[in-house]
């Protein structure tokens, strides 16, 4: 097997520079809570692939069903000759997502792809143009996800010109901005709409009930009810991009059940199934089943070994009660974060929910991003074997995403290192 070196020299030859990755090693098996590379190294996995390998690597439910699938079809494009497991996880959606009213779904291959469908279904149901997002939002790489996303690097420079009709409005940051209660942040917000957009141009409003690229920003208490109201009365679509927080990673299914929110339209790829490309919209049916036959879909949307995969990934978060175990691995882990913050200075604030947490990094007794500590912190937890991942509009945050299938002992030995990053 070639080393880390070799394929590295092979990589620069053959993919393309802007293509990035975090560590200079090439995977060879993952599985719990560790990576380990084709030297042998093992690295505690801090990143889940990014919220994504929630149930773990290979979990033995997905490998199973991906294997039977595989051998039985792997193709047929559903929008030409349709099967059973599609149909199985529009239903599972439908049951699992929040709202008491009748819903549907449709799949498609990645969290931007169903961020642009569910703008498309919103625009097409109310017949209204204007789309309202957030600052610190991120919500994918394609043209109008760019558009949506607020960082220019590494995300957005020299890729425009971008898709119009997109409005950005301030973010509850509590951090940031004063400790804003929420409903007074969002109060600001809808002013902002109602002067500059006009609540009648709105068809959606969409939001990451907490932010993910943008810095693991938790809006604070009454933020999101108070939108969602707003929205309903304004005939407006309120979405949820639940991409990076779904699937049990905050401790909830999803996480705007903290509030009891229960959006339009909700925005799902990432955790659902188990490491294989699959996304979701799902919301009201009678917003999705407006828009005419034919007007959503796609080659590869609910390809058969993703849904498989992703009925294996749900039944086993049932199974292990992965949103209990998100809550755990949120105590253990906010625990000894606030022990490192409390002797660091340059830790602005310990923030997320259940295993989706993140620290500030500032320079000391000020809140001026330092995106060199971050940046230094996080290559010390490299080279000791721990896996994290920075984020953030001053790319100042180190964020925290572990399996949530990581052992008490790996666990433990992540955040060991982490302490001995700070130094």
């Amino acid at each position: 097997m070639a080393t880390s070196e070799e394929l590295h020299k092979r990589r620069v030859e053959a993919v393309a520079r802007g293509v990035g990755s975090t560590i200079p090693a090439y995977v060879d098996r993952a599985g719990g809570g560790t990576i380990t590379d084709v030297d042998g190294r093992e690295w505690i996995d801090f990143a889940a692939g990014i919220a994504v390998t929630n149930v773990g690597n290979s979990a033995p439910r997905v490998v199973e069903a991906v294997r039977a699938q595989v051998e039985r079809f792997t193709h047929t494009c559903f929008m030409v000759a349709p099967y059973e497991s599609y149909v199985a996880v529009c239903e599972q959606l439908n049951a699992l997502t929040p709202g008491g009213f009748e819903k549907r779904s449709a799949l498609f291959n990645s969290g931007a792809e169903a961020v642009e469908n569910a703008v498309k279904i919103a625009r097409h149901a109310t017949g209204r143009p204007a789309v309202v997002v957030f600052d610190h939002a991120y919500h994918g790489r394609t043209n109008l996800t760019m558009a949506l996303t607020a960082k220019n690097m590494p995300y957005k420079h020299r890729f425009g010109p971008f898709a119009g009709e997109v409005y950005r409005v301030p973010m509850s940051y509590p951090l940031r901005d004063g400790g804003l209660d929420g409903a007074t942040a969002a109060a600001r917000s809808i002013e902002m709409i109602e002067k500059q957009v006009g609540a009648e141009n709105v068809a959606a409003l969409l939001i990451e009930p907490i932010q993910g690229e943008g810095g693991f920003v938790v809006p604070a208490q009454g933020f999101l009810p108070a939108l969602r109201e707003w929205a309903t009365a304004a005939g407006v679509v309120f979405v949820a991009d639940e991409i990076q927080t779904g699937f049990c990673r905050t401790g909830d299914w999803f996480a705007c059940e903290h509030e009891g929110v229960q959006p339009d339209l909700i925005t799902l790829a990432k955790g659902i199934a188990g490491g294989l490309p699959l996304a979701a919209v799902t919301g009201r049916a009678d917003l999705m089943d407006a828009v005419h036959v034919g007007g959503l879909g796609g080659t590869y949307g609910g390809n058969p070994i993703a849904c498989a995969a992703a009925l294996a990934s749900m039944e086993t978060m049932r199974e292990l009660d992965l949103g209990a175990a998100a809550r755990r691995i949120g105590a253990v882990m906010g625990e000894r974060l606030r022990v490192i913050a409390a002797g660091d200075p340059r830790v602005a604030e310990v923030r997320g929910r259940g295993a989706m947490l993140a620290m500030e990094i500032v320079v000391p007794g000020t809140l001026t991003p330092d995106p060199a500590a971050t940046a230094a912190i996080s290559a010390a937890c490299h080279a000791a074997g721990l896996l994290t991942l920075t984020c953030g509009t001053y790319s100042n945050v180190l964020r925290f995403l572990p399996p949530l299938v990581i052992s008490d002992d790996e666990l433990g030995r992540g955040l060991d290192i982490l302490a001995a990053a700070f130094g």
